[in-house]
């Protein structure tokens, strides 16, 4: 069986969820289209997705195009919601970059870009609501040449562009403009190529260009455009064929041992979870026994497949398929099943605000940590955070919509009507140096039966965590390994002043136990006995020694900012911008207007936002994304600790060991 998982990835408003719909239209699966505005859209099957025309759960249909089982995964555009699209990414063979006809490329149609470009990801472009009032698709595709990426070529022209009467009509190979466009793009790629043209460009037919397209498309080289109106339909039938002919197309892989990775957790009618499933090789049958996650093994209880637009029980799943797997127990988005892969990096920043929930009645609290719980496995990165001291339960947060969305969930289908505090900004630490740490079994004030060293270093910016261990793997159990890197994960959600440590490595520089030890009558004697909890204990106290050694600063969020505003009031904007604390790079002129790019805190944005309606006469266009961290100047800010504070170890070992351990003996 051959296979093709591709993402459609947008703007919010682009219109790609309308383009998922005509697709499922055209080929046939479903029979009437269904309409964001009316919440009748097979991929928008939340209440909350149907009533706000917004999507927001990553959502997935199936359908057969020439033989190919394509499987198509319906992204948010929001960017409240990226963290969808940064689980799917990983998943895909290619990508359709979908961009609107009369706003053009956006803030978020860069963001996605350069990651689709950073993960070489083939991607198709198709330039939408080229029927809507206002239109321009040639403006839009210099546009897109100019901001996104110049190896791009339109595939087709449109007539009447801006009215209901638009129509696509692809350039025929024997177009010699067209024969000439591809031909200066492909051979800036191809020496082989540029040399069949020299030899003699009468080989370079438009049958060889369009081969030697599908090549470089799918070594994501060169992005072919398409253009068309989701709602009308024109264009979409190109684009059908574009998806086979130009993306790669993987074939049946059901040898071998299964390797999967799950993206998306659902719950059931009877509230079991529901693994969403991409196998990248292998078999998976009903009753398999598989190893899911770290350490655990889980029988496959059920099996569902995606196929012409609905989900369909089997027997079994091969590689290249989208499965729904039951029985995998507490299984968590990103958990390996069967053989494990490589992750990577993060595609997409982390969450940078993050508030306080309050439940509106006290008695709801309990159940608003449950609630929060479930809805934490949907979407980890809202990371609720519990402080068991003043009784607070915090939530991150991408932006505003975001908050909403939380709120009005709780109260739909948990019954918990819920208010926030006010938001605010999630920093990060990042090391300064390396530093080391260690405390030896038996030997004060280490009061755990457990031998932990660890060395700490810092990684560049976007590298995220990787652990090594820096001793004989057979040293000690497997067991005590685990839990070691585990409690380091956790640990370094919150530094020294609270902040999750990003990008840095963590290497085990010593390790040692003691033996199960028994009485002479067989009775296990846990005093004299290392177990997993006596270094998960003693861990968070080494790794904050080593962090401290290190040193680490404390640094904010950053976003790239755009701004369009008329010429006339440039001077005016410029001051403000500045007591905003947003600092311009570049400012050039364009027509009557100007283009002002720069940098300004995440803290600052929503401050922007509101102050420029006033300056611009409403005139203004501001758009906004991460673009990274800044040290942060003066005084660093800390954040309430929400563990047992392993930067105290008196407090620390009251909490976990009911006793302190100095240098002289216990007390």
């Amino acid at each position: 069986m051959k296979t093709l998982n591709i993402g459609i990835l947008a703007h919010v408003d682009a219109g790609k969820t309308s383009l998922t719909e005509r697709l499922l239209h055209a080929v046939g699966v479903v029979d009437d289209l269904g309409s964001v505005d009316d919440g009748t859209t097979r991929t928008d099957s939340l209440a909350l997705e149907r009533q706000r025309g917004i999507t927001i759960r990553a959502a997935v249909v199936s359908f057969v195009v020439d033989g190919v089982t394509v499987n198509l995964i319906d992204t948010p555009g929001h960017p409240d919601f990226i963290a969808e699209v940064e689980r799917v990414l990983g998943l895909l063979d290619g990508a359709v970059l979908v961009v609107s006809a009369v706003e053009g490329v956006q803030a978020q149609t860069r963001v996605l870009m350069r990651t689709l470009q950073r993960l070489r990801l083939p991607t198709l472009i198709f330039v939408n609501k080229v029927d809507r009032a206002g239109a321009d698709p040639e403006r839009v595709l210099r546009d897109i040449a100019a901001r996104l990426t110049p190896a791009v070529v339109a595939t087709g022209v449109v007539h009447a562009a801006g009215t209901a009467a638009a129509a696509c009509v692809p350039h025929p190979d024997t177009d010699p403009g067209f024969t000439r466009r591809l031909r200066d793009l492909l051979t800036a790629h191809d020496d082989a190529l540029l040399a069949e043209y020299v030899e003699d460009e009468r080989r370079l037919t438009g049958r060889r260009l369009r081969q030697a397209l599908a090549g470089q498309t799918r070594q994501a080289l060169v992005h072919p455009v398409f253009a068309g109106s989701a709602i009308t339909g024109a264009g979409v039938a190109p684009l059908i064929a574009g998806l086979t002919e130009l993306l790669p197309v993987a074939e049946d892989g059901a040898d071998g041992p299964p390797a999967g990775t799950v993206f998306k957790v659902a719950r059931g009618s009877s509230g079991e979870r529901i693994a969403y499933v991409r196998l990248f090789a292998g078999t998976v049958r009903v009753r398999d026994r598989l190893p899911v996650g770290a350490g655990r093994v889980a029988t496959v209880t059920g099996i569902e497949v995606f196929d012409r637009g609905a989900t369909v029980r089997a027997d079994a799943v091969t590689a290249g398929r989208i499965a729904l797997l039951r029985g995998l127990g507490e299984v968590r988005i990103g958990d390996p099943v069967g053989a494990a892969r490589p992750t990577g990096s993060r595609h997409f920043a982390l969450p940078s605000l993050e508030t306080v929930v309050v439940p509106e009645r006290e008695a709801d609290r309990a159940a608003l940590h449950t609630a929060l719980g479930e809805l934490a496995e949907q979407d980890p990165l809202i990371d609720v955070r519990v402080d068991p001291i003043r009784r607070e339960i915090t939530v991150s947060l991408y932006g505003e919509v975001q908050k909403e969305v939380i709120q009005a969930t709780l109260a739909e289908e948990y019954g918990v009507a819920v208010g926030f505090r006010e938001t605010t900004t999630v920093f990060v630490e990042r090391l300064v140096g390396t530093g080391a740490a260690a405390e030896l079994i038996g030997m004060a004030p280490n009061p755990f039966l457990a031998t932990v060293g660890l060395r700490v270093a810092p990684r560049p910016a976007g590298g995220g965590f990787r652990f090594r261990l820096g001793v004989e793997l057979g040293s000690m159990p497997p067991a005590f390994f685990t839990a070691v890197e585990e409690t380091v994960r956790e640990t370094l959600r919150q530094g020294p002043h609270g902040w999750q440590v990003l990008d840095c490595e963590v290497t085990m520089t010593h390790a040692g136990y003691w033996a199960r030890q028994s009485h002479s009558h067989g009775t296990f004697d846990k005093s004299m006995s290392s177990t997993a909890g006596d270094f998960r204990h003693l861990t968070p106290l080494v790794l904050m020694a080593a962090l401290r050694r290190a040193g680490t600063r404390v640094e904010e969020p950053m976003h790239r900012f755009r701004l369009e505003t008329p010429g006339d009031v440039l001077n005016v904007v410029l001051p403000a911008l500045a007591r905003l604390d947003a600092v311009p790079h570049t400012t050039l002129a364009h027509g009557s207007s100007y283009v002002v790019e720069g940098d300004v805190p995440a803290r600052r944005v929503h401050a922007v936002e509101r102050r420029l309606p006033e300056l611009t006469r409403g005139e203004g266009i501001f758009e906004s994304t991460f673009d990274h961290h800044r040290p942060v100047r003066g005084e660093p800010p800390t954040r309430p600790r929400t563990d047992h504070n392993p930067t105290d170890r008196k407090e620390y070992l009251l909490a976990v060991a009911r006793r302190v351990v100095t240098r002289r003996g216990e007390r």
